[in-house]
């Protein structure tokens, strides 16, 4: 049987990564994870740069693929988005790897980092970017600017759910999504 050494490169990198963040993590680390020498990752990849950006890149086509499940054909925009939306935000949140990113990003500020979280955002922006623009396209919302309308979903749905709980109880799943339509999908109803 063969050994897939590319791929225990990835699950260690993705597993000291987790643990103690991308600047702490060293190829020396990985490699010992992945009982392979230092130079067997160099035949995969050029640099830590790039090993991240395989396992993000991966990451968020796992993301895209739980805001899918959440799709029902039989529902509105509004309900399908809110789920998506929701989905990608809770798999965001409970992803380790994810986690440990987001505090070295605002902690460290670690260039890397901050370009990869970029990359995640931009992901899922660009996901609700595409919904949005089927609801344009079936007519079930007013015409408006798809990228924005993204964008604004997102930064709402990050208050409520984050921002929001700073000072404040947490909202519940349903007091987000009552939320959410009352400021945003009113406004884009017809």
């Amino acid at each position: 049987m063969s050994v897939d050494r590319r791929q225990l490169i990835i699950d260690a990198a993705t597993k000291s990564f987790s643990l103690f963040g991308y600047k702490a993590t060293t190829m020396d680390q990985v490699a010992k994870l992945a009982n392979v020498g230092k130079g067997t990752i160099y035949t995969f990849f050029s640099n830590k740069v790039e090993l991240l950006d395989e396992i993000v890149t991966s990451l968020i086509k796992e993301m895209k693929a739980a805001a899918e499940e959440t799709i029902r054909d039989d529902q509105s925009f509004y309900t399908n988005v809110n789920r998506a939306i929701y989905r990608l935000l809770a798999f965001k949140n409970e992803h380790q790897l994810t986690i440990k990113l987001f505090h070295e990003e605002k902690e460290i500020g670690t260039p890397e980092v901050i370009e990869v979280m970029a990359k995640v955002e931009n992901a899922i922006i660009h996901y609700i970017k595409e919904k949005v623009q089927e609801a344009i396209d079936k007519d079930e919302i007013k015409d408006c600017d798809p990228e924005m309308t993204a964008f604004i979903m997102l930064k709402l749905y990050i208050t409520f759910v984050n921002d929001w709980e700073k000072n404040h109880q947490p909202l519940s799943k349903e007091e987000i999504t009552s939320l959410f339509e009352f400021y945003l999908f009113r406004g884009l109803s017809k």
